[in-house]
């Protein structure tokens, strides 16, 4: 695997990790059943029915974690150990030149 596609990849688990924590308990739910005046004392019935469980939500965040984890670990290993061809002189900082006398 080319370390580009590491870096594309870490993008899109981030990406999928953060639309994960973005889903609250109300989204969990949606309203099916509202009733009103169904007996006396009794204004307004709703039931909130479970789109997912909080249980399927983590499972997925889980997953995408670990992977992003394991992608991080990957790409600071080449940081590290992967020596780039260049110039020392890329490094160095300005000196002025010296003035003619």
């Amino acid at each position: 695997m080319k370390l580009a596609e590491c870096l594309l990849r870490r993008k899109e688990l981030q990406s999928q990790l953060d639309r994960l924590s973005d889903i609250k308990s109300r989204d969990l739910f949606e309203i099916r059943v509202k009733r009103v005046k169904v007996m006396d004392g009794v204004d307004e019935v709703t039931a909130n029915v479970p789109k997912l469980t909080a249980s399927q939500v983590n499972a997925e965040f889980n997953f995408y974690a670990k992977a992003l984890r394991n992608i991080d670990a990957l790409i600071q290993n080449c940081n590290w150990t992967t020596e780039v061809p260049g110039s020392n002189e890329w490094f160095q900082d300005y000196e002025e030149p010296a003035k003619a006398a």
